[in-house]
């Protein structure tokens, strides 16, 4: 296996992996997980991935020399998975139901991504964005300005604009279609736990997810190639609105990832790669991460976090991290991320597609604060949005089922 060279200016992609599966979910409804102060898990959850799973509370099967799980960890619902196998090294309230916020973003991703091809153009009209929730996050698209495809899911990434997806998903063929495309989506992941009502994550009565299937769709996106470019981001320049006998120009815009980027009081995570970040009144907080180290990845999702610690959640992501990376072989799974129904397994050398075999991510991180990463893509090659270009040519067999 060859090992990856690297030359990062400033930040990285990510890359890898299968997908999902199986079992009917909990029936909870955004109501019950929204309205109380401090609500307790259903008694009966989603066995999707393994009977443990199903269980309120902390699952985690230490072995010989594992570390403690840390302390400091107060999400309703977290979970630490490997990325490449699949085997989920520890899990709190897993399948338990609530709201998303912009983390749901990923399955918008997800499912729209292959559909537009990224070099397109397109004029935004009034009526794209109409109907955007009051206070939604916005990148600044305006209406009868041109944008590509580009642009346009580098707002949603970086900036996690809402005006950016309805843009997209008006291209899609609607919010209406899209949000069906996502929940069809979902069910081919079988995240059975994801009730899609809008393509943008804002809070809407009924809409869901759970640990377990936002760590799933995570790991479906970051198979796709540009998905790993959108989310690993940490910085772009976006179009701005063009005044009439000047040249139009940009303004830049971040990625809000603290974990990727910094900023109030966050180090950026040695290794972090992506993925989604999002927050909303009923939702609370919501991060979804992927990060490499020594030649391990972990996938770590937290919803929710109860407690008055500044920027909780990237935090508590942090310590998950780093408590998985610690503990990868010296735990008993307790459950697993299983595959899409259009998962094939029946070949050890197939070539894998979007949803197929999982790749392994092989970098070094140096300098950035080890934000700028080179990752190995399935047969592929990364190209960094950062201005610093990888080859990277590797394949990694399918994993036996």
């Amino acid at each position: 296996m060859s090992a990856l060279k690297k030359t990062a200016l400033t930040v990285a992609a990510a890359a890898l992996l299968p997908a999902l599966a199986v079992a009917p979910a909990s029936a909870d409804t955004y109501e019950d997980v929204a309205d109380e102060k401090h609500p307790n898990p259903p008694a009966s959850m989603s066995t999707v991935g393994g009977a443990q799973l199903g269980k309120a509370g902390t699952q985690v099967s230490l072995g010989p020399g594992a570390p403690v799980l840390p302390k400091e960890v107060t999400g309703r619902s977290w979970i630490v998975a490997d990325a490449e196998s699949g085997d989920v090294l520890a899990a709190h309230n897993a399948h338990w139901r609530l709201p998303p916020a912009s983390t749901l973003k990923m399955l918008f991703a997800d499912t729209v991504l292959p559909r537009l091809p990224k070099t397109e153009i397109h004029k935004v009209t009034t009526d794209e964005l109409a109907d955007m929730g009051d206070g939604s996050s916005l990148v600044g698209v305006k209406e009868n300005q041109t944008y590509s495809v580009h642009d346009l899911w580098l707002g949603v990434f970086l900036r996690s604009g809402n005006d950016a997806v309805h843009v997209l998903s008006s291209m899609n063929g609607g919010i209406s279609k899209t949000v069906q495309d996502m929940q069809e989506h979902a069910d081919e992941l079988q995240a059975l736990d994801t009730h899609v009502v809008s393509p943008d994550g804002y809070d809407a009565n009924g809409q869901v997810s759970s640990a377990y299937d936002l760590t799933l769709i995570a790991r479906s996106g970051m198979q796709k190639k540009d998905f790993r470019e959108y989310c690993s981001t940490a910085s772009a320049k976006f179009p701005g609105e063009k005044v009439k006998g000047e040249e139009r120009g940009t303004f830049e815009i971040q990625n809000t990832n603290r974990l990727l980027t910094g900023a109030y009081g966050i180090t950026p995570y040695k290794g972090i790669a992506g993925v989604k970040n999002g927050n909303t009144t009923h939702a609370g907080a919501t991060f979804t991460a992927v990060a490499e180290r020594n030649g391990k990845v972990l996938l770590v999702t937290v919803m929710n976090p109860d407690s008055h610690e500044s920027q909780a959640v990237y935090k508590e992501a942090g310590r998950l991290l780093d408590w998985g990376f610690a503990a990868a072989g010296k735990v008993k799974p307790v459950g697993e991320l299983v595959p899409p129904k259009s998962a094939s397994t029946s070949s050890q050398d197939a070539e894998p597609a979007n949803n197929g075999a999982p790749a392994k991510i092989a970098a070094e991180n140096r300098g950035s604060g080890g934000i700028g990463i080179a990752l190995a893509v399935i047969g592929g090659v990364l190209v960094l949005l950062t201005g610093a270009v990888f080859l990277v040519n590797r394949r990694w067999p399918m994993r036996r089922r």
